[in-house]
């Protein structure tokens, strides 16, 4: 049994750097509070990024349910659409198991956005959910219909960033 009563439905969201960040930064607090998490990521496949080798440390089960390539809107091949079915169907069995207490879908609104995965399937978890689990979802350009089911709804908007100066990603900063 879940020591949370009442889990909310969480979505992060925008063009700013953070999503992930901030979903990370929720787990770390439940782990400290002894509430059980489980991180699921969707479009991404690298075992060696510093969140995913930490959260293993930390036995937190992370799924990764993409490839090791980048996917443009609309040209989605059958193995990224398959990669994120098998992901979106094992994220629906952690939601359920009543083994979690957080679950977290990592660039799952991304997933949407580049149709790998129904909106309706999304919004059908978010509504079957168990009471009892928090549920967080990352990612951007989530649509109004998401927010919109979401209990809070945060978007992070960039005012300034490096990247626009030529920095690119930093190991053990952005992965």
């Amino acid at each position: 049994m879940s020591p949370l009563t009442r889990g909310f439905v969480q979505v992060y969201t925008g063009d700013g750097k953070g999503k992930t960040t901030a979903a990370l930064g929720l787990v770390l607090r439940a782990l400290g509070h002894g509430l059980r998490p489980v991180v699921v990521q969707f479009m991404k496949a690298d075992p060696s990024w510093g969140e995913i080798v930490m959260l293993r440390r930390l036995d937190v089960e992370v799924v990764q349910a993409g490839l090791d390539h980048w996917v443009r809107k609309g040209e989605a091949t059958e193995d990224d659409l398959a990669a994120a079915a098998a992901g979106f169907a094992r994220a629906r069995e952690l939601v359920m198991s009543g083994q979690y207490d957080v679950v977290v879908l990592d660039e799952l609104v991304t997933a949407l956005y580049f149709e790998l995965v129904p909106l309706g399937d999304v919004l059908r978890l978010m509504r079957e959910k168990p009471d009892e689990v928090e549920l967080v979802i990352t990612g951007r350009r989530a649509p109004d219909e998401l927010v919109q089911a979401a209990d809070l709804a945060t978007e992070m908007k960039p005012l300034r960033h490096y990247f626009d100066a030529g920095v690119h990603a930093r190991e053990g900063i952005e992965y």
